[in-house]
């Protein structure tokens, strides 16, 4: 399998504003109203093309430049909605990571057929023995330790952990993913990476609790193009439960809002946000109509278009939550 090495975006790539006081703020009163109140509060109290145009929103507790880490960091990217981005976010984050100089795992807990696995980055088996290719399900069910379903891709330091149609079983399966498994199988590891990700499934069941219980840091993508109140009042509350009582170390990193197109959807969303995560950064990953070439060629976005919307905006929401390894 060839090997892509990745790098820095070209210089002189545009970038977008990095904000620390934001105005939607003003909208949170008024959420709870019907539609028609809200789009009236927005007329009222927001500027439409300052307050909905592309922007990153970085609330004063977050340390600007980000603080260095050491050790090993895991972050779980979640979202029980279908189609909110979740592998597009997994993939671009950690390909702009290891642009970073990081080594990144990307752990393919979705079992879906547009699983990272199916549909975009593929492990490389070379070499290993058609029943010694071991994936996620054998971890889950604890016949293989996480470093012997860890496998190169065809990017450099960047390593998968593949799932296939069998995962499906875990959700319903009692024997599969008890007692803190996954978190277990990622603290045991030897594997020398610096970042995990987490690619969770569209549901909150078993698998996205798994996930969440093993993360530090949760990264959250939805689609800018409808808000669904309940999906993310259930979402909350999932991850308040896993704080409450398995992991209360856990927290919002980041918010994606995927697809980004300006509307009146954008203040709506980026206000809810803020009721619900006042410490979280709220990010836009624009639209790019050849986005959907990545899979195909099972490669990142940025290492086939570095200029595009979609990559610069991940490649900048990278660097606000980490620093470049090993920089001053």
């Amino acid at each position: 399998m060839s090997m892509t090495t990745l790098g820095p975006l070209p210089t002189g790539a545009p970038r977008l504003d990095v904000v620390r006081d934001w105005r939607v703020d003003e909208l949170i009163p008024f959420l709870e109203e019907p539609q028609e109140a809200v789009e009236a509060a927005i007329a009222k109290l927001l500027d439409y093309r300052e307050d909905a145009r592309a922007q990153f929103f970085v609330p004063p507790t977050v340390q600007l430049p980000p603080v260095t880490f050491t050790g090993h960091r895991t972050y779980v990217v979640v979202n029980q909605k279908g189609g909110a981005g979740k592998t597009t976010t997994s993939v671009e984050l950690a390909a702009a990571w290891v642009a970073m100089g990081y080594t990144v795992r990307l752990i393919d807990a979705d079992p879906q057929e547009a699983s990272v696995t199916e549909a975009w980055l593929r492990p490389n088996f070379e070499g290993v023995p058609e029943k010694e290719r071991y994936t996620l399900a054998d971890v889950l069910y604890g016949r293989q330790p996480l470093d012997e379903c860890t496998y190169e891709t065809s990017v450099k330091g960047l390593y998968l952990v593949p799932s296939f149609e069998d995962l499906k079983h875990v959700e319903f399966d009692g024997r599969a993913a008890r007692d803190q498994q996954l978190r277990a199988a990622i603290r045991k590891s030897k594997v020398p990476v610096d970042i995990t990700i987490i690619d969770a499934p569209p549901a909150l069941g078993k698998l996205s609790v798994n996930g969440l219980v093993a993360a530090d840091q949760v990264i959250l993508p939805l689609k800018v193009s409808a808000l669904d109140k309940k999906a993310l009042g259930d979402l909350r509350k999932t991850i308040e439960g896993v704080q409450e009582v398995e992991n209360p170390d856990l927290f919002v990193a980041a918010a994606v809002m995927t697809d980004w197109s300006q509307s009146n959807y954008v203040p709506q969303i980026a206000a809810t946000l803020r009721r619900d995560y006042p410490d979280t950064v709220i990010a836009p990953a624009r639209r790019n109509v050849k986005a959907a070439a990545a899979p195909a060629r099972g490669l990142p976005l940025r290492a086939l278009m570095a200029q595009a919307t979609t990559s610069l905006d991940y490649d900048q929401l990278a660097h606000i939550l980490l620093p470049v390894k090993d920089a001053a």
